[in-house]
């Protein structure tokens, strides 16, 4: 498999923490940072290895917007400004 950017988004939630890649609306969790972050990483790999399996992983790229790079991996979407915003009501 080749080499596939993605963005890791991590939130607390209580006493766990949320690791999300939103390209590919995949997530996980942890105990801590580390662990989110590792097993996002093993959630994205078994993802794209199931895709791949299924013939689908081109498909599922392109809708993310990667595209391919001139090594025939694939380049990601870049996340450019995260925000914490608010709305009155």
């Amino acid at each position: 498999m080749k080499p596939i950017e993605f963005d890791a988004i991590i939130f607390q939630e209580g006493k766990s923490y949320i690791a999300y890649c939103p390209e590919l609306d995949v997530s996980s969790c942890g105990k801590d940072v580390d662990e989110a972050r590792r097993n996002l990483k093993t959630a994205v790999r078994l993802f794209i290895e199931e895709a791949d399996k299924l013939g689908t992983l081109d498909d599922i790229l392109k809708e993310a917007g990667y595209q391919r790079a001139a090594d025939g991996g694939w380049k990601s979407p870049r996340i450019v400004s995260t925000e914490v915003m608010s709305l009155s009501a």
